[in-house]
């Protein structure tokens, strides 16, 4: 959807003219227009832009008429028309720029608006869009503020002491309360773009208008300074302002004074971090070349090297956890970042979106390859500083850091076999390295142990959706929401961990649909939900079976589509005619009309869809949530068509990518089967390599493989399981005790502490390749940085260690990795490197060559051999641990706003960890006051697995008798109270539910002694 397009204003360029179309005049010309289309959009797209302030061109901002600096001239009427909201209509006559009377006007509201202006050495931003709009006037912005500003403090004077009353506040001081954005309220021109970026685009309602007449303002909340309010800082209002009173706060200095084109490059990509898969611009100041230096590593702190940080008194928490990133004038380095418009977020992005990617420049970046010390022990180190690694170890040229990387690891084949090896790739790296991660496993180790984080986030709904419809990916896209009567978010907290497919959730709600949060926590969604279900933690089986059974029971099943497209459903039925409301109430924690109201109200939509996220998935009953999931969408018919669907909500930028690529033990790419002859034989001939039919071992069962001497040797590429996997200590001992640790990275991780060889790799920014998202959409990402010192390509890297081992691989570089699984691949049919270059984001399956890719799938059946998605009925079983005297609260985790999975790279962004710089475990007010604990003191979690300190924050949301802890802080490692206890189908561990017991603690300091 182009930005016209997504206004709902005009037909994209490059599609057929429509037939609605009818005659206007513009300037003396006939030019067509459409039902609903403005003035303003029709000249745009006669090739005249049209003056305006108010106004953006932005897809889903409404026009709103208030600036007056886009009029025009209609015959027949006596007023001039705000171009932006008035429609045109059959035979309008209209004159834009052959009206002198509009370009009066126009001018003159510009010319009075840069009245009030900062004088230029004061400007926020000198190349803000007003200055553009100003100069399309030929206004003179400097006469203006002289001449007309002085007029203004005649008045003032002449007010006396009424003057605040009547006129707007003077000069006012500037607002560098948030670590992110700075605010300048006297370069503010009312026009109300923030406003409708917080409420309307991003629907966060911080932004709004006070005051009346010359004294109207911005205010953030209740006139809070911007960093004490709620603003949960996705920048969409420093995007859309266009003067510069909102910028980002590091390119503006002490006195608010900037320039948003000081940039050298700008670089279309997408975004690194969450599943939704942002577009985004890189906004990039280009260097001399010459790479970090320092002694050893690069040193802390670089003498001739400017802090890239917002101005002193912009701070208003210190990020104690990581040095903050450097910026060198002979380092390319990114300025600032803008949302594009793709597919899954129309140029929105979130707080780690737009803020998060100074971390490829922090001082403990990786530049050279690493070698351990002799006779220094593997394990984590609390001495240990990741700026100065050479403590621990010593650098190595790539040759012979390579040579003894492939040497151990080939040794330990040649002793103990090809299934003494293992591999754990990561969804942080794009399709092409994900693929070559996984061959290299398969044809170079000569096993099927490789796997990757979605063993830790999702692998139970894949399998659940493999055995019931046939697909791993999602039915539908999350933007289909706004096609839905009804939304069921369940296990997912969109807010924080998907914040712009979020925004897509609450615009539709706004429009009317009935959103349905079912958790057991009470989520920050629940504010737009119609219904919000609180139930008790790890029952979600019995109260998706009760569901299940008021549907059938009350006749509510779509009957038609059961016979239609499923199989198995009168075996369902039966099962689920004992599980009733009044049974599976006591289990579930909800009373039996509700879940019978909320039963109803699903089976009664006439469009419903159903997003899950690792709330269902990280249990040992994870593959039974989803397949309850899939029941309720089937049995209901809502799948298959436009505003219906089953979406498990992607938590890594790439775990769908990676997962289509392979890098799961159990299947080839496109999840064939390892012992399918036919998918065996195809990769076979392509690898010209015999590959093993057993499936291999899984993360955690690699992990008790180590202890059991079986896996003797392993390759990690950009994953962390130091800090990721469950019951850490024991994960921690099985990595100290490989006889072969290969580590490649782009810092010296958790993980990389335990290595024998460090491989240091390009950052998301210095690579080139595709990555997947959530919505099945392939999308590509583009270098904007030059890679620091001697880091290499994670491509490039592989290939090197698989010419060590003997392999014959020699691929140029992305484009010819693409091809070849493009051989490899059926779900990349008609999507080949080219078009994906140009278009940047392609959906699978695409049926023909340039056609649209399917957003909708199984509307014509499911990829199975019957052609049926099947019914696969549960039985509700409790956590693996339940609740005792000892341990008798219940521990869950997860991921916080500002961070993402291990923290390696958000804890190293400057902005993202001054907003969360500490551990905090997050607990209900009621259940603090019961441990005679104030909120910000210590608190003490102790499962049966290990213990951690952590300082407390008070939240109504989290219910009574829980405790939620992010596992992104290494001092207090929420995983090492979690249980390794496995579903035993998707062997994905219970990181959902633990029991625990909390204690008043005397330090919030945690201990890195294992």
């Amino acid at each position: 959807m182009n930005a016209l397009t997504g206004l709902g204003n005009s037909p994209s360029d490059d599609q057929p003219l429509r037939e609605d179309g009818f005659t206007i005049t513009l300037d003396g010309a006939e030019v067509t227009a459409y039902p609903g289309e403005t003035l303003w959009t029709i000249a745009r797209r006669a090739g005249e832009t049209i003056p305006h302030l108010c106004y953006s061109e932005a897809p889903d901002y409404r026009g709103d008429g208030n600036c007056r600096a886009c009029m025009v001239e209609i015959d027949g009427e006596r007023t001039l028309a705000a171009s932006c909201i008035r429609e045109a209509r059959a035979g309008m006559v209209v004159r834009s720029a052959s009206s002198r009377r509009a370009g009066a006007a126009r001018a003159m509201v510009v010319e009075l608006l840069a009245a009030d202006m900062p004088a230029e050495a004061h400007n926020p931003d000198v190349s803000s869009h007003f200055m553009a709009m100003a100069e399309l006037l030929a206004v003179d912005v400097g006469h203006a503020r002289e001449t007309l500003g002085g007029a203004r403090e005649t008045v003032r004077e002449w007010l006396g002491d009424t003057a605040e009353e009547w006129l707007p506040m003077p000069a006012s001081a500037l607002d560098h309360s948030h670590t992110a954005m700075a605010v300048n309220h006297d370069a503010c021109i009312s026009c109300g773009l923030c406003v409708r970026a917080c409420r309307e685009v991003q629907v966060n309602d911080v932004i709004g208008l006070a005051g009346r007449g010359s004294n109207t303002r911005i205010v953030f909340d209740l006139e809070d300074p911007m960093g004490d309010s709620t603003c949960v800082a996705c920048g969409e209002c420093v995007q859309a302002c266009p003067t510069g009173a909102l910028m980002p706060a590091a390119q503006v200095d002490e006195q608010g004074h900037g320039d948003s084109a000081a940039v050298d490059a700008r670089v279309a990509s997408v975004c690194p971090y969450c599943g939704v898969g942002c577009q985004l611009e890189y906004q990039v100041s280009r260097g001399s070349g010459e790479a970090l230096v320092g002694e050893g590593q690069q040193a802390a702190t670089l003498a001739d090297v400017r802090e890239l940080s917002a101005p002193s008194d912009a701070i208003t928490r210190e990020a104690t956890s990581h040095r903050q990133p450097v910026a060198d004038a002979r380092l390319d380095n990114i300025i600032a970042v803008s949302g594009r418009d793709g597919p899954s977020n129309h140029g929105r992005l979130c707080v780690k979106g737009r803020f998060g990617f100074d971390y490829p420049r922090h001082p403990a970046r990786l530049i050279r390859p690493l070698i351990r010390r002799d006779g220094v022990a593997k394990g984590l180190d609390a001495n240990f500083d990741p700026a100065h690694p050479l403590t621990h170890f010593r650098e190595a040229s790539w040759d012979e850091a390579l040579e003894v990387a492939a040497e151990g690891l080939m040794r330990l084949k040649r002793t103990h076999g090809p299934d003494s090896l293992a591999g754990f790739g990561s969804a942080k790296c794009t399709n092409e390295e994900a693929w070559l991660f996984q061959k290299l496993v398969r044809t170079g180790f000569g096993s099927n142990h490789v796997d990757h984080c979605t063993r830790l986030c999702h692998a139970s709904s894949v399998a659940a959706l493999m055995e019931g419809v046939g697909s791993g990916g999602v039915s539908a896209s999350f933007m289909q929401a706004e096609q839905s009567d009804l939304i069921v978010l369940t296990g997912c907290n969109p807010g924080v961990n998907h914040p712009v497919a979020a925004t897509f959730f609450k615009r539709a709600a706004r429009r009317g649909t009935r959103i349905v949060v079912i958790d057991p926590r009470a989520l920050a969604l629940r504010r737009h939900a119609h219904r919000s279900i609180q139930f008790t933690p790890g029952a979600d089986v019995a109260l998706f079976n009760a569901m299940l059974n008021v549907i059938i029971t009350e006749g509510l099943a779509n009957q038609a589509y059961i016979e239609a497209h499923t199989e198995d459903f009168a075996a369902l039925a039966e099962h689920v005619t004992a599980l009733t409301p009044e049974a599976m109430s006591p289990l579930c924690g909800v009373a039996a009309e509700e879940i019978r109201a909320v039963a109803r109200e699903y089976a009664m939509a006439e469009r419903a869809m159903i997003f899950w996220g690792m709330g269902i998935s990280q249990h040992t009953h994870g593959t039974d949530n989803a397949r309850c999931l899939i029941a309720l969408a089937l049995v209901c018919g809502h799948v298959g068509r436009e505003g219906t669907g089953l979406h498990p909500l992607r938590g890594q930028n790439n775990v769908q990518g990676a997962s289509d690529a392979g890098m799961i033990p159990m299947v080839f790419p496109d999840y064939q089967p390892v012992g399918d002859t036919a998918a065996r034989a195809r990769l076979e001939a392509l690898w010209d390599t015999p590959l093993s039919a057993t499936p291999g071992l899984t993360v955690v069962e690699i992990m008790h493989a180590i202890h059991a001497d079986q896996i003797r040797g392993m390759y990690i590429l950009g994953e962390n399981p130091a800090m990721s996997d469950p019951d850490l200590d024991h994960a921690r001992s099985a990595l100290a005790h490989l006889e072969h640790l290969v580590v490649q990275d782009i810092f010296v991780t958790e993980t990389a502490q335990f290595a024998d060889v460090v491989l240091p790799s390009y950052a998301w920014p210095e690579k080139d390749g595709s990555v997947t998202n959530t919505n099945r959409q392939v999308q590509r990402g583009r270098a904007a940085l030059r890679a620091p010192g001697e880091a290499k390509p994670d491509w490039w890297i592989t290939q090197q260690l698989a010419r060590r081992m003997g392999l014959a691989w020699d691929y140029a570089g992305p484009q010819e990795i693409y091809a070849e699984m493009q051989q490899g691949m059926d779900s990349l049919d008609n999507i080949d490197w080219a078009r994906l270059s140009e278009e940047n984001s392609v959906t699978y399956p695409c049926l023909t060559p340039g056609g649209e890719g399917e957003d909708v799938v199984f509307g014509d059946g499911f990829p199975r051999a019957s052609g049926r998605a099947r019914f696969v009925p549960t039985w509700p079983t409790p956590p693996d641990e339940t609740l005792d005297d000892d341990y008798p609260t219940v521990l869950t985790t997860g991921r916080q706003l500002e961070h993402w999975h291990t923290g390696s790279m958000t804890r190293r962004a400057y902005v993202l960890d001054s907003l969360e710089p500490a551990a905090v475990a997050t607990l209900n007010p009621v259940e603090l006051e019961r441990l005679g604990i104030a909120a910000g003191e210590a608190l003490s979690i102790t499962t049966r697995r290990g213990q951690i300190t952590l300082a407390t924050r008070a939240d109504p949301l989290t219910p009574a008798g829980m405790v939620f802890v992010p596992f992104c802080y290494a001092e207090a490692a929420a995983n090492l109270l979690t249980n390794p206890a496995l579903d035993p189908v998707g062997k994905i561990p219970e990181f959902k539910y633990a029991a625990c017991r909390l204690a008043r603690a005397e330090s919030a300091s945690a201990s890195l002694d294992m």
